[in-house]
């Protein structure tokens, strides 16, 4: 019997992203474990959601730590102990090194709300709605250390109508962020997504 596909959840703050995971997980269509939750705020909600999905938690603090090093290191241990095949991010607000991105390279993901390469950064559903833009959406992406700038996987196209503001814009992008994730996760768990230097390909069987 082969081993279950394993993924850590890195997230700090309410945890929507996280909680698509775990119904994907408990209806079977995520094809993979949710071994752990990293979170460097442990006040966050996210804990919370993991704490009622009987899920393990790494929490830590950066201030704790003399670099980012420290704790990358620290946290490179936990996932390797727990056997580890994939690293999803999910509103992570902490740069990451190249401890933990070079070991997981090609096995680390992130979601962001806008259809790369435009609007990298922060803010990017109001960098979309205030540059005019008629369609924008959600890219999920390897991690390379640059700034939302690794190699695309997917993406999910969310159009911008006349009288959308902030608040119903972000509505629609996080729809589209809950349906997406599950499903790239799930082709990573099934072993679908080939990847050659910047071109990513999914094949099902």
């Amino acid at each position: 019997m082969t081993s279950p596909y394993r993924i850590a959840v890195f997230a700090s703050g309410q945890g929507s992203n996280f909680q698509s995971l775990v119904d994907s997980a408990h209806n079977g269509r995520l094809g993979a474990e949710i071994a752990l939750l990293v979170c460097n705020k442990p006040q966050a909600p996210v804990v919370e959601r993991a704490r009622k999905a009987g899920i393990d938690c790494f929490l830590f603090e950066p201030k704790a730590y003399a670099s980012r090093g420290d704790y990358e290191r620290e946290i490179a241990a936990e996932l390797a102990e727990r056997g580890i095949d994939l690293i999803v991010l999910a509103g992570y607000m902490l740069l990451l090194t190249p401890v933990l991105v070079d070991l997981y390279a090609g096995r680390m993901i992130n979601i962001h709300p806008s259809l790369l390469p435009s609007f990298p950064g922060i803010n990017a559903i109001g960098q979309a709605l205030n540059y005019g833009v008629k369609v924008t959406g959600v890219t999920v992406h390897l991690v390379d250390g640059g700034m939302d700038s690794g190699a695309v996987i997917a993406q999910q196209v969310v159009h911008i109508d006349d009288d959308d503001n902030i608040h119903s814009l972000e509505d629609k992008i996080h729809r589209a962020e809950q349906e997406l994730y599950p499903r790239v996760v799930s082709w990573f768990a099934n072993g679908c997504v080939h990847v050659e230097g910047r071109r990513i390909t999914v094949k099902h069987d």
